[in-house]
């Protein structure tokens, strides 16, 4: 097996993801797509950003959409630890290691400390963030797809052992790997902190880009009344893969495209994995039910189209494996 024994007692503790940074043209837009069609709340409001949460989260923000010359763009992956004195650990360990830390003000966060992955993926990590009142039970603000919490972060790597290695080493636990049988490589991982199939997974590709966030919803009939709005509303080409269910993680998903290009997973009914000595499941590159337990293929874009994180260039895969590919 060719993932590593997970590190059970990590250099800090990290609780979950909790929000992306995106890069957008038009800040109008971008709320009709996430807001009216989605149904994100908006919890605070700029001329630069709009921040939003979802119907489960009493954090300020999961999703902050900041108006940007440079749209299409990605700025920052953000994580919850267990407390402030995490963060000092997370400092200590990731400067022991080599990568760049700083201390920065973001709006709304606590203290917050800024570093990036082995391969130059800008994240951040932070204790407190402002409480807002619960919404969960307000049924009245329920609308599009009714989404309930961000779930997860999934990014082009061009090296899946070495990305897998880093976040392995920070208690980030391996659920579910794809295996290049020819080589014995990763071709992708899943890795989770709060219990699920993963809070960040891994796809070979030419990286590092982000290739999706993921938004939980509450059922795949939730997911075919948000295509029915998006055929309806302007944003049928906005659609790209799904409706179906994964043979990874076992989630019924959705796949679509906001109006700067970043890719929205949305997403439920995969598994809990909560236990300590949990057994990552494999899978070989080549079985048609890895991609879609119905064994329809992902299309060509799925494969090679992400979007770029703010000032980081990017490389070519190490690894050369091609999956089964839609006609």
């Amino acid at each position: 097996m060719p993932v590593p024994a997970s590190v059970l007692t990590p250099p800090f503790n990290t609780i979950r993801l909790s929000h992306c940074v995106l890069n957008v043209a038009d800040l109008t837009a971008s709320k009709a797509f996430y807001v009216d069609t989605l149904g994100l709340q908006i919890s605070g409001e700029t001329a630069s950003h709009v921040y939003l949460r979802a119907m489960e989260e009493r954090g300020h923000h999961c999703l902050v959409l900041q108006k940007s010359d440079a749209p299409g763009t990605v700025d920052v992956l953000g994580f919850k630890v267990f407390s402030e004195d995490d963060l000092d650990r997370a400092d200590a360990h990731f400067r022991a290691i080599g990568r760049p830390t700083q201390w920065v003000d973001r709006a709304h966060q606590g203290r917050t400390l800024l570093t990036s992955d082995n391969l130059g993926v800008p994240i951040e990590f932070y204790h407190q963030m402002d409480r807002l009142p619960t919404i969960h039970q307000d049924y009245k603000l329920y609308r599009g797809v009714k989404p309930l919490r961000i779930d997860h972060f999934n990014c082009f790597s061009t090296d899946v052992d070495a990305s897998v290695a880093f976040y392995n080493d920070i208690g980030f636990r391996v659920t579910e790997y794809t295996e290049d049988e020819d080589t014995g490589r990763l071709w992708a991982a899943w890795m989770q902190r709060k219990g699920g199939v993963h809070d960040m997974a891994f796809t070979n590709g030419t990286g590092p880009r982000l290739h999706h966030i993921a938004f939980w919803v509450p059922t795949p009939l939730n997911i075919i009344d948000l295509l029915d709005l998006m055929s309806t509303t302007g944003y049928l080409d906005n659609i790209e893969r799904g409706p179906g269910r994964h043979g990874i993680s076992n989630a019924f998903f959705l796949y679509i495209l906001d109006p700067d290009g970043h890719r929205t997973e949305i997403y439920c009914s995969d598994y809990q994995t909560l236990d300590p000595d949990h057994e990552p499941i494999r899978w070989d590159l080549k079985d048609p039910q890895r991609q879609t337990l119905w064994g329809a293929p992902a299309p060509k874009s799925w494969f090679e189209y992400g979007t770029s994180f703010t000032g980081v260039e990017t490389a070519q895969a190490t690894l050369n494996a091609t999956p089964i590919i839609a006609p």
